[in-house]
C-alpha cells in the first residue's frame, strides 16, 4: 500500500496524538535463519508501543506494517476512535522485515542491497514472534491485526501460531495471492529490474521508477473511483503528483524484496497446498475484512478462508478499492474495536 496515497485518504481520520508517535525501539535477533535456510545476519526488528501492558500480559495486540509502510504510519490508526484503542490494549506496532526500519537491503551493513536474502511473509511472522516472546516476554497475544501486507501477516500468524493469539483481524489481506495479484506485483518488480538506473540494485542515486509508482497507483483504487476523482483535465497534475511521490519513503531494493515476499505468500504450503487443512488449524476467533472491489489484493482467497475457518466477515463494498478501509473507517473501526473488546 503506497504510503502517500494512504496518508491522503486517512488524513481526515488521523486519530493519534503525536505526529511521530512513540520512539522507535529495536530488538536484536542475531543471525536470523529464514525458512529456506538462508540467514539474515545481525537481524533487528523495529517496533513502537502504545498503551500499557497489564499485569498478566493478556492485553497485547500486535499490529504489523503494510507494504512499503513504517510503524509511524500506523500510529494515527491507534486511539479511542481508531482501529484499536491503546487505552485498553498494549499495542505493538511492528516494522516488517524489509521496510527500511527493521533489517532491510537498504540498512544492512553485512548484506547490503541485493546481497540481502529473499524473505517471506512467514519469515516476517517468525521474526515478530521472536520479538514478542524474547524481547517483550509475552506468551500470548490478545490479537493480531493488520492491513494489506499486514493482513497477509495476520493470516500467517493465525496458521503458524494458532494457539498464540485469541483473535485475528486481517484487513484487505490474503492467505494466498491470486494470479491477478501476482501479475500486478511482478509488473512492479519487472519495472524496477528493467529500469536503466537500477543497475542491479547498485545505483549511485535512487532511480525515479515512475513506471512503478504509476502501476501501483493504478491498482490502489477502482476505475470508478479514479474517473470520479480525477477528470481528464486534472490528469496531468495527478500524474505529476504520482511521479513526484515515487516510492515514498521506500528504497527500491526494499520495495523489491517486500514484493517478492508477498508473491511467495501461501499459508497452505506446509499442508501440501490444502487451504482446508490450513484453515482447520486456526484456533483464533477471526474477523476477516476484504474489500470486495479490491484491484490490488483480490478478495477471493480471503472470502474462501473466512468460509473455511468459519470466521466472521465484514465486507467493504465501496469503490475505493484497496483503500476502502480508510474510506469506510467510520463504520469499520467501531466494528473492529467491538470485536477486539468482546470476551
Amino acid at each position: 500500500m503506497k504510503r502517500t496515497a494512504l496518508a491522503a485518504l486517512l488524513g481526515a481520520c488521523a486519530l493519534a496524538s503525536a505526529a511521530k508517535g512513540p520512539a522507535l525501539q529495536y530488538a536484536s535477533l542475531g543471525d536470523f535463519r529464514l525458512h529456506d535456510g538462508e540467514v539474515i545476519r545481525d537481524c533487528r526488528i523495529a517496533y513502537r508501543t502504545l498503551g500499557t501492558l497489564n499485569e498478566d500480559k493478556s492485553n497485547a495486540v500486535l499490529f504489523p506494517t503494510w507494504f512499503s509502510g513504517g510503524s509511524e504510519d500506523l500510529v494515527p490508526l491507534v486511539g479511542p476512535q481508531g482501529v484499536v484503542d491503546s487505552a485498553r490494549f498494549f499495542v505493538i506496532l511492528v516494522d516488517a522485515l524489509g521496510d527500511g526500519h527493521s533489517s532491510s537491503p537498504s540498512n544492512s551493513k553485512l548484506q547490503p542491497r541485493m546481497q540481502f536474502p529473499r524473505f517471506t511473509i512467514a519469515d516476517m511472522v517468525s521474526a515478530e514472534h521472536r520479538l514478542v516472546t524474547e524481547k517483550l516476554g509475552i506468551r500470548h497475544l490478545h490479537a493480531v491485526i493488520g492491513i494489506s501486507m499486514g493482513g497477509m501477516q495476520t493470516f500467517q500468524w493465525a496458521v503458524s501460531y494458532p494457539g498464540f493469539l485469541s483473535k485475528a483481524v486481517p484487513i484487505v489481506g490474503s492467505p494466498r495471492l491470486t494470479a491477478y495479484d501476482m501479475l500486478l506485483w511482478q509488473s512492479e518488480a519487472s519495472a524496477i529490474e528493467e529500469d536503466k538506473d537500477w543497475n542491479g540494485g547498485n545505483y549511485a542515486k535512487p532511480p525515479a521508477l515512475n513506471a512503478v509508482a504509476e502501476i501501483h497507483s493504478l491498482a490502489l483504487t477502482t476505475p470508478a473511483y479514479r474517473v470520479r476523482e480525477t477528470p481528464p483535465t486534472a490528469f496531468p497534475d495527478f500524474l505529476k503528483e504520482v511521479d513526484r511521490g515515487g516510492l515514498g519513503r521506500m528504497d527500491a531494493n526494499d520495495w523489491l524484496r517486500q514484493l517478492q515476499a508477498m508473491m511467495s505468500l501461501d499459508v497452505s504450503k506446509p499442508f501440501g497446498g490444502s487451504m482446508e487443512k490450513a484453515a482447520a488449524v486456526v484456533r483464533a476467533e477471526m474477523l476477516v475484512v476484504p474489500s470486495l472491489q479490491d484491484h490490488m489484493v483480490n478478495p477471493t482467497p480471503a472470502l474462501d478462508f473466512a468460509h473455511l475457518s468459519r470466521a466472521k466477515l465484514y465486507g467493504l463494498t465501496g469503490d475505493c478499492g484497496h483503500l476502502a478501509n480508510g474510506c469506510e473507517s467510520a463504520h469499520l473501526y467501531p466494528a473492529v474495536r467491538a470485536f477486539l473488546a468482546a470476551p
